[in-house]
């Protein structure tokens, strides 16, 4: 499954937060990258840097957020992934 997000530019968040994944055990990273959004305020963001584009990390965001992080693609390459995750007001 291919998962296809649009890149939009925000040019004036509150904060950026990075989360670079490629350091955390794999075993941890899904619990971690879902307790630092948990710690997001409304129009903070966290740039999320990962060896791999993380599917099933988005498809569990979705199910767990639904529209209340949104998710925008920077850089996707084959040495890394870079995506903000933006917590939108509710």
């Amino acid at each position: 499954m291919q998962i296809n997000i649009p890149v939009h530019d925000h040019s004036t968040p509150e904060a950026i937060y990075a989360f670079d994944a490629r350091g955390i055990a794999k075993r941890f990273r899904h619990a971690a990258i879902f307790g630092a959004l948990d710690a997001l305020n409304p129009g903070e963001r966290m740039r999320f840097v990962n060896d791999h584009n993380p599917i099933p990390l988005l498809q569990q965001m979705q199910a767990r957020y639904g529209e209340r992080v949104e998710i925008n693609y920077l850089e996707q390459s084959e040495q890394q992934v870079v995506i903000d995750f933006i917590v939108k007001t509710p």
